[in-house]
């Protein structure tokens, strides 16, 4: 018999972290992204796509990484501010009854 789960609702046994930790998640994944892209991409042109460039990739992500995590979580306030200034709010629809 198959489970049924909604998009929503993680399968049984597994964890999520409380909501309250998103910020720092969101923060985490998109330093992870962008830290291992701009890994690749200066250490092609540093020292070109040669013999050992993944590993050189890695030794540069292991460095990329916090210090773009910690980068993130420090502009994210800053970030944040800069959207509500310049993104128009949407209006809320009023209900009639």
């Amino acid at each position: 018999m198959a489970t049924q789960h909604s998009s929503n609702t993680p399968p049984r046994g597994s964890w999520r972290l409380p909501s309250r930790l998103a910020p720092v998640a969101f923060s985490f994944y998109m330093a992870s992204i962008v830290a291992f892209l701009m890994s690749l991409a200066l250490t092609a042109i540093n020292t070109g796509l040669g013999d050992g460039y993944l590993l050189r990739v890695l030794k540069a992500y292991a460095l990329a990484l916090p210090v773009g995590f910690l980068g993130v979580m420090a502009a994210r306030p800053v970030v944040i501010r800069l959207v509500a200034w310049t993104v128009e709010t949407a209006a809320v629809p009023v209900r009639k009854n």
